[in-house]
């Protein structure tokens, strides 16, 4: 469990540090603005063009291309960005990507049914594990996508990008993914528990792990060729959904194999 206890770690760490940060407009409220410079622009030189703007409230991004700027603040003060932007930087003319304004009641609400969907979720796999297997396979089944989601999310705020509705439908997507990756495991456990009753329990599992691994890494496999077109093709606007998919699959494969088998192993030795 080392390697997942540090993954979440460093993840769990960035969140706390970061999370307010990373929340995108959806769910903060506000104003987000994004533009693209003709040429490069340095951080620093926008931060200064702009220091006369209320800091406290002002956030300022830029990804990999360096001539884009995305800007949050709490308050609507679109026209004087622009303003300062023109005046800061004649030499370099800029457009509008987007803009997006967000009440603080419209964000709370937001949240309150993100958080909502992934209880619901959960709340709704445990109960039909402890039904369709048993309880302690759901207790495994929940561990493991707290794991997947933990991670997921970890790496996104790790990467500076925003916690948006799209990636709560991301985050929810890994879930099923991963549960459906965990039940067929399960399934196999299930059986050769009645098929190989004179067996060590550890010796159950790798079984089992090791008759479902091909149909695994084969489903993973074909699964990320598809999400990874999303993310080097699908452009801007569903890159942080694709970037969350890439990364909870690859979590929720290893999951369902080094984590909730594992789990079930440990539980029978304490009985």
């Amino acid at each position: 469990y080392f390697i997942s206890l540090s993954l979440i770690a460093v993840g769990v760490i960035s969140l706390t540090l970061r999370g307010r940060e990373n929340l995108g407009i959806d769910f903060s409220g506000g104003t987000l603005q994004e533009f693209r410079f003709e040429r490069p622009v340095s951080i620093e030189r926008v931060r200064e063009a702009l220091k006369e703007i209320n800091m406290a409230d002002l956030s300022i991004q830029q990804y990999k291309d360096k001539r884009d700027i995305l800007i949050r603040t709490a308050t609507d003060t679109e026209s004087r960005i622009i303003n300062k932007f023109k005046a800061e930087f004649p030499e370099n003319n800029f457009q509008i990507l987007r803009v997006e304004t967000v009440g603080p009641a419209v964000g709370r609400d937001l949240t309150g049914k993100a958080i909502s969907a992934l209880i619901f979720a959960f709340v709704g796999i445990c109960i039909y594990i402890s039904f369709r297997f048993e309880f302690r396979f759901a207790i495994a089944a929940i561990v493991a996508l707290f794991h997947d989601v933990l991670i997921a999310a970890g790496a996104l705020s790790l990467t500076g990008r925003e916690f948006s509705v799209p990636v709560i439908a991301a985050l929810l997507t890994v879930v099923g993914y991963s549960i459906n990756d965990t039940i067929v495991v399960f399934d196999r456990i299930r059986e050769d528990l009645r098929l190989m009753r004179k067996s060590n329990y550890q010796e159950i599992i790798n079984t089992s792990i090791n008759q479902t691994l091909s149909r695994t890494l084969i489903t993973s496999l074909t699964t990320l060729l598809v999400i990874s077109a999303l993310f080097f093709l699908g452009g801007a606007v569903i890159n942080d959904f694709a970037f969350v998919l890439l990364v909870g699959v690859v979590v929720g494969t290893y999951s369902s194999i080094f984590v909730a088998s594992p789990i079930l192993v440990d539980w029978q030795k304490k009985k």
